[in-house]
């Protein structure tokens, strides 16, 4: 599955660095857990969506002891995932595996018989005419984001998407002639995000060829911020943990290394987002970290040291 290929890749990696460093990004994600045993958003609330990011993060840093890994069970069996929409759904199913993973209960053992066609045939109530996957029921235009996260979402439930070929392309048709890809059909400038979320599902579905690999790591080469990370864009004057993380990832994938030096990378990301208290920002003008970025800046640190 590549979630958790992607994290034993962080988790190698993370292995070399100081744990010291680790320790303090642990302490800061853990003091963003709430009563109810989710994680808060920058709104204060528990939230599926960085409640997933925080596992994460925690689990390619050390591991989710009993007390807390039990603590986001106790969250998780509050939501019904029958419910939810495809990015909340990839939270819960993937932190359920998680929890099961380190010990916990099965979060899924309750679940219907027919949990996973109830899974897919909500995922496919989001799929398009153009064959790729819209944000949701009401979208009439694919999302290259949300395709990849429905990819994710079927690996998860042990299946593939149907007609894979339509969405290979898809993906094609949202490339552009700077070699990367765009978020949906009428965009005409790329950014880095969508690139890499491409770039991953091709890979996935075996639709990466020679020469779109070649076209992805020249548009990977503008979007290099003079900082040292990587920029959503090429008018973004500045580089982001997003960006930076999804940046790394992919020039690695279409190239075999980082096309950023990693002693670039690791001074941006020491000075610019990483905080000496613990937890990462999204970018230098962040006021504030949160357990998303924090595990953008980890993963950085795991594909930098991993290499």
């Amino acid at each position: 599955m590549y979630l958790f290929q992607l994290a034993d890749r962080v988790s190698r990696g993370l292995r070399k660095v100081d744990p010291e460093r680790l320790q303090r990004h642990r302490r800061f994600l853990l003091t963003q857990q709430l009563s109810d045993g989710g994680f808060r958003g920058r709104e204060g609330e528990s939230d599926l969506y960085y409640t997933g990011f925080a596992v994460r993060a925690l689990a390619v840093s050390g591991g989710l002891d009993a007390t807390d890994r039990d603590r986001v069970s106790d969250f998780l069996v509050t939501q019904r995932p029958t419910e939810l929409g495809v990015i909340d759904l990839l939270s819960w199913l993937y932190s359920a595996l998680v929890v099961q993973a380190a010990g916990g209960a099965d979060l899924l053992s309750e679940a219907p018989s027919d949990f996973a066609d109830l899974i897919a045939a909500k995922l496919e109530a989001t799929r398009v005419e153009d064959g790729g996957y819209a944000k949701s029921t009401e979208g009439s235009a694919g999302s290259t984001y949300h395709s990849f996260m429905v990819a994710l979402t079927y690996e998860l439930i042990g299946r593939r998407p149907p007609r894979p070929n339509r969405l290979i392309q898809f993906l094609y048709d949202r490339q552009r002639d700077d070699g990367g890809f765009v978020e949906i059909a009428p965009m005409k400038r790329s950014g880095t995000n969508p690139t890499a979320a491409a770039v991953a599902l091709l890979n996935s579905l075996g639709g990466m060829e020679d020469d779109i690999a070649r076209d992805v790591q020249g548009f990977l080469t503008d979007v290099v911020s003079t900082e040292g990370g990587f920029q959503a864009n090429t008018r973004i004057p500045f580089a982001d943990g997003l960006s930076t993380f999804t940046g790394l990832l992919s020039s690695m994938d279409v190239g075999g290394k980082a096309i950023i030096p990693a002693d670039r990378v690791l001074k941006w990301l020491t000075t610019q987002i990483e905080l000496p208290t613990g937890g990462f920002r999204g970018a230098s003008w962040d006021q504030q970290a949160d357990a998303e970025y924090t595990f953008y800046g980890l993963g950085i640190l795991g594909l930098l040291h991993a290499e």
